[in-house]
């Protein structure tokens, strides 16, 4: 059998995250995904579940490390009303949500409503490719160990990518979308709800 040089190895590795970071115009894996096929990942059926405050567990507590080596911790983030989005760049609901993710961000800032993605695939080299390529301005937490995936233990599907979560001012998750976000409307209700509550 053949081998590859190196550098041929690396030009390929270059050319497909390359690839997979193109842009939805031409975008095999959204089309892929769009026509109803999920292969090379498991998605979630796109329910929605809010949780009322009396029945809402402890805060979640987690520590990362961003894809521009930043730390954070969710102390960052008491007082604001939290919204965490897990995702990787070759998964194709993900790369579909990304602009609408990031234009409800746009939308909420006046608000002081943060947007924090965890990465639960890439490397943050990837990650930051991904931001680019969708205009993507929130941090992202790079979670290959899946140390951040832990503290949301019991809130998340373990196999289910992309799952959206907003947190109450306290830190408790108020709700869960599984899977796409495909109805903007339905996740800034779920904002609105979080951002009436008294603190």
């Amino acid at each position: 059998m053949p081998r590859w040089p190196s550098n041929a190895v690396a030009v390929a590795a270059a050319v497909v995250v390359v690839a997979l970071l193109s842009g939805c115009a031409a975008d095999p894996l959204a089309e892929q995904y769009a026509a109803g096929d999920s292969k090379g990942f498991i998605a979630g059926d796109g329910s929605v579940v809010e949780i009322r405050p009396a029945d809402r567990g402890e805060p979640i507590v987690f520590t990362g490390t961003t894809d521009d080596a930043a730390e954070l911790t969710s102390a960052d983030f008491v007082g604001q009303v939290l919204v965490v989005n897990f995702w990787y760049a070759a998964c194709a609901p993900c790369r579909l949500e990304a602009k609408d993710l990031e234009a409800t961000y746009q939308q909420y800032l006046p608000q002081q409503v943060a947007f924090l993605g965890v990465n639960v695939r890439d490397q943050p080299a990837t990650a930051r490719g991904f931001a680019e390529t969708f205009g993507v301005t929130y941090p992202s937490l790079v979670d290959t160990d899946g140390g951040v995936q832990f503290s949301f233990a019991g809130e998340v599907a373990p196999n289910a990518v992309p799952t959206t979560l907003v947190l109450d001012r306290q830190g408790r998750v108020s709700a869960r979308i599984l899977g796409r976000v495909t109805e903007l409307s339905i996740l800034r209700a779920l904002i609105e709800s979080a951002l009436d509550e008294q603190q």
